[in-house]
């Protein structure tokens, strides 16, 4: 029987964030303005909890700014067609984990890049989940781009929110971070939703959160296989809810070059510029079982991965391009988990950028 293999796409297997750049490409101060949203997003997902919101929504919140300033579903196509920036050895490492697993990718980006990336490595497109948009179905006044613009550059001028360690509710962050976050409540939940382009933050549904575990929930029903029979990599905050889920279910939750969010709930912490450490956990799991891939990963080196009769070629392949010390992979620990996180952090950076590095 084979295994599951779901990978989420910006981090395990591109270097992109696809949204932040086509913010930063269309909108003038778009980083700015997708790194605060984004960082509302973090507040709202995980410190505050707002019924029915998902993480990931990041990707809802932008599309009235992409609209105001005349960006169109041709655009976005063209652009993720020639950006797509792949980790190393990412289009190897599928094709070896659709021999012995039914492969799928599960992202939060738009169905835009997905595509173009599908196009691009020869996946299959159908076996991913995605956020679905069309950026020309939805109508936009003249009034309304002029207001948006403007809220957009103010929304670029704001601080970072500052998120307290141990925050658990709006009193926990300082009184100008309140103040932002209130701010943020009236744009998106009070003045966007009385446009027509509030149309989005309605209909679009981001695969974020929950809606990736929804999305695991569907392939192993369709698979008729059971939950510990999955393995999961995700690197950031969309991704805890599926770690969660394949993790109670017995499957195998593997960080790949993760922010805190995503270290602190997986089981295995990997820090790798090549998506070759991927493909060697995928072929243990695939064909041995969780038991065998942990005692490998536990001793971590060629000696452990050997004795466990890791594909001959893919040891070749990584002995080729790591002759000295492999890339880190570990086991999560309360012991090692802090420090896991600030150095998977860190290499985050080093891999993406500084910027994409940083959002949650």
């Amino acid at each position: 029987m084979k295994r599951v293999f779901i990978s989420d796409c910006e981090g395990p297997i591109s270097k992109n964030d696809n949204a932040y750049e086509i913010a930063s490409n269309f909108i003038p101060n778009g980083d700015k303005l997708f790194a605060n949203i984004s960082r509302y997003d973090d507040v709202l997902a995980d410190i505050l909890h707002k019924p029915g919101y998902s993480a990931g929504s990041t990707l809802k919140l932008i599309l009235p700014f992409f609209k105001a300033y005349g960006v169109t579903d041709t655009q976005m196509d063209a652009f993720s067609t020639e950006n797509i920036v792949l980790i190393s050895n990412s289009q190897n490492t599928l094709r070896y984990v659709q021999t012995v697993a039914h492969t799928y990718i599960v992202s939060t980006s738009y169905e835009h890049y997905i595509r173009a990336l599908c196009k691009a490595i020869s996946f299959p497109y159908k076996n991913t989940y995605c956020t679905k948009v069309s950026l020309d179905t939805c109508a936009i006044t003249p009034r309304e781009k002029d207001c948006l613009k403007e809220i957009a550059q103010e929304i670029a001028q704001m601080s970072v929110i500052d998120i307290p360690p141990a925050a658990g509710t709006i009193e926990h962050f300082s009184h100008s971070d309140q103040t932002i976050i209130g701010r943020l409540d009236e744009i998106f939940w009070s003045q966007i939703p009385q446009m027509f382009v509030g149309k989005f933050l309605v209909d679009v549904v981001t695969v974020g959160g929950e809606q990736k575990a929804e999305a695991i929930r569907e392939v192993v029903k369709r698979l008729d296989v059971e939950l510990a029979n999955v393995m999961y990599v995700g690197d950031s905050l969309t991704d805890v809810e599926a770690f969660k889920l394949v993790r109670a279910g017995g499957g195998l939750t593997v960080s790949f070059n993760g922010n805190g969010y995503a270290v602190k709930t997986a089981e295995v912490a990997v820090l790798s510029e090549s998506n070759l450490v991927t493909a060697v956990i995928a072929d243990l799991f695939c064909k041995f079982g969780k038991d065998v891939t942990v005692n490998a990963l536990q001793d971590w080196g060629f000696p452990a991965l050997e004795f466990s009769e890791v594909d001959a070629a893919l040891l070749k392949q990584l002995s080729s391009l790591y002759p000295d010390d492999l890339p880190k992979a570990q086991i999560v620990t309360a012991q090692n988990m802090e420090s896991l996180t600030k150095e998977s952090g860190e290499f985050r950076k080093k891999v993406r950028g500084v910027a994409i590095g940083r959002l949650g």
